[in-house]
């Protein structure tokens, strides 16, 4: 997806404050700073104008190839360190490496101060130096919690030297990733900031259109977010979005996660959304967390899974289309990508605490033990409320008709489908946590899934018996 202004900005390492659209506030920022801004932007081809400290820009956003040589120049970097005095001066954007100058100016808002770095100009690992004056364990915390899979540091006499053995985007990546954190947050710990950066997706998710029928941004997103995730990743033919990705050696259950794409009603373009505590609504018209606390939920769990997984299978993914229309994508998936599937979990109930193993009470969705599972996991993890239930229509039906054992787990949303709808998203991110519990329990998982094909032989015997 292309990027904004603000996200090229960002990533380059400079400290403005969006106001509206176009419009920046510079005063907060370096004067030497703001001259390579204009240079760079001059060199970009940009119409722009700055009046009292504000920015103003006439021209559309150019594409980051562009904007990365407008702002690269030879012998970039190569001053970094002669002038600069950790803590007490703002660090030069025009004198650090192009890649890694968004790193080094996050580090430094949220006190990590530096004393030196590198983006690695493809030859070498990037790294950055900073001073001991901060618990290296916080800013550890802080990166685990954004998703670097390895930290890799060595304390030295006067820094803690920090390595990224990362792609030279994902450097850029990384310091968009750091602007969202407040510097509150750092002391609190990996967990914490794990739960606020969930919140933080789940906010994006609410603010993209996309009723049934006019899924393109919100599958764009997803796409976006999805593909460094998995192994595998198309778009059927109806829509769908389709991947699949497997942990370890992979000989274990094949499990699939579900959600969908559409909003019953399209999201009003000028709402806002009201946070009153942990409770979240719309300003105006529905606030859109059916499904989209659900997909929220799944690409949380992608990551984890990404990044510190002990699950040894296959996870596949499917985010439909059309679901508040009739279960119009489920129902077009392409029968192939469901074969060899174990079990399946949906994120699209409402509530804080259901397991939905039925339809009606008439259309099982799966055999006990596997509902029963949840129970447990719900247990261990420390959740309380969780019970199976039973429920209305949903894509598990679907998944259940291909028979495979499927559950609907509550997403956290209450008065769906109407412009009272509300979002729980503390029970919302227990939904996440009762999932990561879920693949945690790998060894339980299998024992249940065995006892569940034991059931279905005793079942066919029967059958054919009658």
């Amino acid at each position: 997806m292309k990027k904004t202004w603000n996200q090229l900005f960002v990533r380059q390492g400079w400290l403005l404050d969006e106001v509206e659209g176009n419009i920046f506030d510079c005063n907060q920022e370096t004067e030497a700073n703001v001259d390579f801004l204009i240079k760079s932007l001059d060199a970009a081809g940009v119409d722009h104008t700055i009046n009292n400290g504000r920015l103003i820009l006439f021209s559309e956003v150019v594409l980051e190839e562009e904007w990365l040589k407008a702002v690269d120049y030879k012998g970039r970097g190569h001053g970094e360190g002669l002038w600069f005095r950790p803590g007490i001066e703002q660090p030069k954007v025009a004198e650090l490496d192009t890649y890694i100058s968004g790193i080094v100016r996050q580090l430094n808002r949220l006190g990590f101060h530096t004393m030196g770095s590198c983006d690695g100009h493809e030859r070498r690992t990037a790294h950055v130096m900073v001073t001991k004056e901060r618990n290296l364990d916080e800013l550890v915390g802080v990166l685990l919690a954004l998703g670097i899979k390895k930290i890799y540091y060595r304390e030295q006499k006067n820094s803690n030297h920090i390595a990224f053995h990362l792609k030279r985007n994902h450097l850029l990546d990384l310091a968009e990733k750091l602007s969202l954190i407040e510097a509150e947050w750092v002391s609190k710990g990996e967990t914490f900031i794990r739960e606020k950066m969930f919140q933080h997706q789940l906010e994006e998710l609410l603010m993209i259109p996309g009723a049934s029928g006019n899924e393109g941004k919100v599958r764009d997103y997803v796409v976006e977010k999805l593909v460094p995730l998995v192994d595998y990743l198309t778009i059927d033919r109806t829509g769908n979005i389709l991947a699949e990705k497997t942990y370890k050696t992979g000989h274990g259950p094949v499990i699939l996660l579900s959600a969908h794409l559409d909003t019953v009603y399209e999201i009003e373009e000028d709402r806002e959304i009201l946070k009153e505590g942990k409770i979240w609504s719309s300003s105006k018209g529905i606030l859109g967390a059916d499904d989209r606390a659900g997909v929220a939920i799944l690409l949380h769990i992608a990551e984890i899974l990404h990044l510190s997984s002990t699950f040894n299978g296959k996870v596949k993914f499917i985010f439909t289309v059309e679901e508040e229309c009739g279960l119009v994508g489920a129902n077009n998936v392409d029968d192939y990508f469901l074969w060899n599937t174990d079990a399946a979990i949906v994120v699209d109930r409402r509530g804080t605490g259901d397991i939905v193993t039925s339809c009606g009470g008439y259309i099982p969705f799966c055999h006990p033990p596997y509902g029963s599972f949840f129970e447990n996991v719900a247990k261990s993890e420390g959740l309380n409320g969780w019970e199976t239930t039973l429920g209305g229509s949903s894509d598990t039906r679907v998944w259940a008709m291909h028979g495979i054992e499927s559950v609907n787990l509550s997403a956290g949303y209450f008065n769906e489908h109407t412009d009272d709808e509300r979002l729980d998203v503390e029970g919302c991110y227990g939904t996440a946590k009762l999932i990561e519990g879920f693949f945690k329990n790998n060894r339980e998982l299998k024992n249940v899934l065995r006892e569940v094909s034991r059931l279905k032989e005793i079942n066919e015997i029967i059958k054919e018996a009658l």
